[in-house]
């Protein structure tokens, strides 16, 4: 019997993924339309990671945003740690899903529908949480826009939680080119007003069992 690839979103061909002359915000009202939160590959039903590294910086309960949060189940365990949470996405689909999920709670959380490069002002955090977008910004303008918003939302002695792919990870993601990021580089990207305190690897497998490289980073902002 003949066998069908089952590619996952960020294996899929880009010729086979009909996304040419689609904006950002159609791109990703797409994917989350069209699949569960458990049929993407960067899906994880325990953000230990995050939620460790967030620990770390804040024992005590904060206020986090979690950047590109689409569908993570990161706000629902911040919510029960006590912190004041917000979830940004540029998807409203993501973030209607969201909401559906977390019933009554949704309305403790604090929602932002929008694209990280063209928001003006989102509030101050004491946590900056990041998975899922940084990695896409492949132009240093829209770099340059991300780190002036983050710097305008987390004080100086505030954090930044970035997880990125990492070296020797997948070159795209859901069809897209990405960026990888070591130590070196994604300090040269946050600038002289972050400082790196702690680094390490991480290996995300996707509900398909396939193993990606991410690398993880919890920088300070200094000034």
């Amino acid at each position: 019997m003949r066998q069908t690839k089952r590619w996952s979103f960020c294996e899929f061909p880009l010729h086979l993924y009909k996304i040419v002359n689609m904006d950002k915000k159609s791109h990703w009202e797409s994917v989350y339309a069209s699949k569960q939160s458990h049929e993407v590959s960067w899906y994880e039903p325990d953000p230990y990671m995050s939620l460790e590294l967030i620990r770390s910086v804040a024992p005590l309960p904060v206020r986090v945003v979690d950047i590109g949060a689409g569908q993570s189940h990161l706000v629902d365990r911040l919510m029960e740690e006590g912190h004041t949470v917000a979830v940004l996405d540029i998807s409203s689909a993501a973030i209607h899903e969201t909401k559906n999920r977390m019933g009554s709670e949704a309305a403790r959380v604090q929602w932002i529908e929008g694209d990280i490069t063209t928001l003006a002002d989102i509030g101050s955090f004491d946590v900056w949480h990041d998975r899922a977008v940084f990695h896409f910004l492949t132009t240093p303008q829209d770099r340059e826009k991300y780190v002036a918003l983050l710097k305008k939302t987390v004080p100086v002695k505030g954090f930044a939680i970035m997880g990125t792919f990492g070296k020797g990870g997948p070159e795209k993601c859901s069809g897209l080119d990405i960026c990888q990021y070591d130590a070196a580089s994604l300090r040269s990207a946050m600038g002289p007003s972050f400082c790196l305190i702690r680094e390490t690897e991480y290996t995300h497998t996707t509900p398909w069992g396939k193993p990606q490289k991410f690398f993880f980073a919890i920088l300070q902002r200094i000034e």
